[in-house]
């Protein structure tokens, strides 16, 4: 699954309508380049696949004192559905690109507290299971896989603690969620990764993006 595919979506539904340069400079601005290997071709080769995918609406617009002919692009009811879809698998599945997760930490605020909260502890059982499979294999290796299969347990273990650590600062009315500020914007994905990348340990330091992620396929 493509972050760029959620990060489309969720750009052009945090915008409303707009056109593609408008997009374009919305999610660079979030860094996803540098994080999702986001790049200007993929934005626009993305929103015209949408387009024919009936999950945007392209409107052409023509020349006029405002500026050239360009398309303007909003949300359908099925690209809606489909964003939530892939927002909800973004944020439950561990066995996934990093970056997946990431778009999903950036479209947090799009849910409602309680299904977020939920979401998260869906994560949170799985991240556990994950690690109750993988822990009993330690030491079955006498060469360096033993090193990767530590790296996984230490990944689920410091990812379900992150975990833990989120659903706690929601449950205490950390951030304005859906429903809660029909005026307050959500926040961009550049602000949640932002908390990911300064995320701490019980030891203070800070923890890599594979252990808060605690995703196989991303490490």
């Amino acid at each position: 699954m493509s972050a760029t595919r959620l990060l489309v979506l969720g750009g052009v539904r945090s915008l409303g309508r707009a056109h593609g340069y408008q997009i374009r400079s919305e999610l660079l601005s979030w860094g996803t380049d540098e994080w999702a290997n986001v790049n200007p071709g993929s934005i626009y080769h993305a929103l015209k696949q949408l387009g024919k995918e009936g999950l945007l609406r392209a409107h052409d617009v023509e020349e006029s004192d405002a500026g050239p002919p360009h398309t303007d692009y909003e949300l359908t009811q099925k690209g809606d559905a489909e964003f939530f879809r892939l927002l909800t698998e973004s944020l439950t599945k561990v066995d996934q690109r990093q970056d997946m997760f990431w778009a999903g930490l950036g479209f947090l605020s799009e849910l409602t507290r309680e299904k977020a909260i939920g979401l998260l502890r869906e994560r949170l059982a799985a991240l556990e299971e994950w690690r109750a499979s993988v822990a009993p294999h330690l030491g079955d290796w006498d060469h360096s896989l033993q090193e990767l299969l530590g790296l996984w347990v230490y990944s689920a273990e410091t990812g379900a603690e992150w975990t833990r650590g989120l659903i706690a600062r929601l449950e205490g009315g950390a951030y304005v969620m859906a429903g809660e500020g029909p005026d307050a914007p959500g926040r961009h994905a550049a602000g949640c990764v932002h908390d990911l990348e300064n995320a701490e340990n019980k030891d203070g330091a800070a923890v890599p993006s594979t252990a808060v992620t605690g995703g196989a396929a991303g490490a």
